[in-house]
């Protein structure tokens, strides 16, 4: 995102914050979308960001039917993944243990970001060795968004202890289940949070 002067008039250009608004998201995944290009933005010389305001109505309308969280008894739960062998292996055990929730499985980090915009989840599930943005990040935007606070999150990875260290070791509040995936304890541990999640009633 390059720093310009623009051409535009001020009515054709929106804040983070009035985008946020019109989206229904919160400023973080706003900032995230602009980075990854979703958003067609650039900063002013003073470094403040400034989005197309047709690019924000675009991407409202691709949102459209899209109402976050429903309130339907289940409980949603959003898997990231770039194996395909292992999103197939997930997605057998998933199916098996019958739980009420739907599944929402992602190839990345960036899938992955975009998703949580549309639908925010209540439950994520992310692998942490991603080309492009990768779990961390992931992991990170949503444990400092506000309005995602009550997100349940488990890292699934294998990688070692010194290499988890290296990028900043399991953050606080996050559940990790090294690979090969115990799927008993994966299991238990889906199991407590949809039963959670369910019991919750629907906002008023």
């Amino acid at each position: 995102m390059a720093t310009k002067q623009s051409a535009v008039t001020s009515d054709e250009v929106c804040t983070t914050q009035v985008a946020a608004q019109m989206l229904g998201i919160s400023v973080s995944l706003v900032q995230q979308l602009v980075e990854t290009g979703v958003l067609d933005a650039w900063k002013t010389q003073g470094g403040h960001r400034r989005i197309q305001l047709k690019a924000v109505l675009d991407y409202k309308n691709k949102l459209a039917g899209s109402m976050g969280r429903e309130a339907s008894g289940r409980a949603t739960i959003l898997v990231i993944e770039d194996n395909a062998i292992q999103r197939a292996l997930y997605q057998r055990q998933f199916t098996a243990w019958d739980l009420p929730a739907d599944f929402i499985f992602c190839e990345n980090g960036y899938q992955a970001l975009l998703q949580i915009a549309r639908r925010p989840p209540d439950i994520l599930l992310a692998d942490i060795v991603m080309e492009g943005i990768d779990g961390f990040e992931v992991v990170r935007t949503v444990m400092t968004d506000p309005e995602l606070a009550d997100v349940s999150i488990a890292i699934l990875s294998g990688l070692p202890a010194d290499e988890l260290a290296a990028r900043g070791g399991v953050p606080a509040g996050v559940v990790f289940f090294p690979k090969p995936i115990n799927y008993d304890e994966l299991r238990g541990y889906l199991r407590a949070n949809v039963a959670q999640r369910v019991r919750k009633p629907a906002p008023v």
